[in-house]
């Protein structure tokens, strides 16, 4: 097993997240004018914007070309639910095959089916699985408890922008921002599952090898029990479980929001935007963003904090949302002039 892949992978994804947060750190740093911050601000504005934040200009028809409808959100949550449950699957069934004591695999095959996915003469792959400490058998558990919890949020998302939201037909986003939101729910469920997914495609890769060698007729019928499915997410520690309780409340006060939002519209082809409140908007102007960062925040903590991407993904959260959430928050101000001086943008008397 090529050991260094998984190091290789979660470095490929900091410098991805690092690439993606500068430049909105940039963008919301004091630059002057002279070393190009409001170019820089400007720029990135255009780039974020998206539905009542898009600014009408003269060149509106050829910025037009660089747009997408608003409703082509629906994409974010289909990718994201293709890419987290395609590694859901494949972790959580080599955590159950490997990563538990149930189903010890004795294999005279290992060194053929070694060969077909590069090993060496004398490394048997069954060997290094089977000897795996106790404490790696709960990261990879682990793991599967926290894109178990990132699956729930894509499918809620998935829901909710079909049934919940209703997009004004002239809602528009620029096509930067639709592909920063694509590579968004490809890396964020990369991300959680980096520190495993390597081993777990390497065995998944092994079991096809073999059944090359074999033939179906000589493999071992494959019995699932259910119940070993879950039982040893049962018994994984305190932090999963703060976590995924700290993920319950930030969504259900997202739920909670995103309805109140998708009420304001009564008129699915209107225009008309009127103050939201309710909820978390007593407090900010984005409560929707704020629950995301505390759902996000779930996510950390349940995953343990030992995987640095998971850290550089939770910053690209952070900084993202934070700049949307101060354009929305300028937008309201300009927008209605009895709009609640004392809301803050995103995070209570912070921000």
């Amino acid at each position: 097993m090529d050991t260094g892949s998984g190091p290789a992978l979660q470095y490929l994804l900091c410098l991805a997240w690092v690439a993606a947060t500068l430049p909105i750190a940039a963008a919301a740093l004091p630059i002057p004018a002279a070393a190009g911050g409001r170019f820089i601000h400007g720029l990135l504005c255009a780039f974020s914007s998206r539905g009542k934040t898009v600014r009408p200009s003269s060149s509106s028809s050829s910025k037009a070309r660089f747009t997408v409808s608003q409703k082509c959100f629906l994409h974010f949550y289909v990718v994201g639910a293709v890419v987290t449950t395609s590694l859901l699957l494949a972790i959580w069934f080599y955590a159950y095959m490997k990563m538990t004591p149930l189903m010890p695999e004795q294999s005279s095959y290992s060194t053929i089916a070694s060969h077909l996915v590069g090993g060496s003469n004398s490394f048997h792959l069954a060997n290094f699985w089977s000897s795996r400490p106790m404490e790696h058998k709960y990261r990879v558990w682990r793991t599967v408890f926290v894109l178990i919890l990132m699956e729930i949020q894509v499918l809620r998302r998935l829901y909710e922008t079909e049934h919940v939201f209703h997009y004004s037909p002239s809602a528009q986003m620029h096509i930067i921002g639709y592909l920063t939101g694509i590579f968004y729910y490809v890396a964020a469920p990369l991300s959680l599952a980096s520190s495993c997914l390597p081993e777990a495609i390497q065995y998944l890769r092994y079991q096809i090898a073999e059944f090359i060698v074999k033939g179906r007729a000589r493999m071992p019928d494959l019995s699932i029990d259910p119940s070993h499915l879950l039982k040893p997410l049962l018994k994984l520690g305190w932090c999963q479980w703060i976590g995924a309780v700290i993920f319950i409340w930030g969504s259900l006060h997202q739920i909670r929001c995103h309805a109140i939002l998708g009420s304001l519209r009564e008129h699915k082809d209107s225009d008309e935007y009127v103050i939201p409140c309710g909820d978390w908007f007593s407090l900010v102007s984005c409560p929707h963003y704020l629950a995301e960062l505390v759902i996000y925040f779930g996510m950390l903590v349940a995953s343990g904090g030992s995987d640095i991407p998971v850290w550089f993904l939770y910053l690209f959260v952070i900084t993202n949302l934070s700049f949307a959430a101060v354009q929305t928050h300028k937008w309201y101000l300009q927008k209605f002039e009895d709009y609640p001086r004392s809301r803050y943008a995103i995070v209570p008397f912070v921000c």
